[in-house]
Parts: C-alpha cells; structure tokens; sequence
C-alpha cells in the first residue's frame, strides 16, 4: 500500500466511520478468538469433541483475514492511499 503524497484531512463523518469500521473489525475479531478459546477449552476438558471442534478452528483465522481485509479496503477509500 502505497501512502499519500500529501497530507490528508479528514472529515468528522470519515473519521467516525473509520472509529465504527475499526470498532466492527475488533469485535469481529474478538469473537473469531473467542471461539478459538472456547473450542480449545472444550477440546482441553472433553477430548472426545476435539474432531467437531477442529472445524469451528480452522473457520476462525479466514474469518480475522476477512476481517482486516474489509477494514483495509474501507481505510484506503476513505484516507485514499493504493497498493502498488
């Protein structure tokens, strides 16, 4: 991602909508984590579930790369930079 060539401002509205886009990208990452914690827990204490639980882990880690990737893809519209 390439920066800006020169200095950016931003409006209130941008930057409360880049505050609720970097909040939902937190909580939807908190609760991928969660669920990791949770399924390692219940492995931990009742081994028997660990072949159910194996795929709720390997859902979660798509889940926080779709994540950031929305949350990327929102940062560049809204401040501009581009990949390179």
């Amino acid at each position: 991602m390439g920066l800006p060539s020169q200095s950016v401002t931003l409006t209130v509205e941008q930057l409360a909508e880049l505050h609720r886009s970097l909040s939902n990208m937190r909580h939807e990452i908190n609760n991928a984590l969660a669920l990791v914690m949770a399924a390692v827990e219940l492995i931990r204490h009742k081994p028997q579930t660990a072949e159910r639980m194996l795929t709720t882990l390997a859902e979660q880690p798509p889940k926080i790369t779709e994540a950031l990737a929305k949350f990327s893809a929102h940062f560049e519209r809204t401040i501009g930079p581009t990949r390179s």
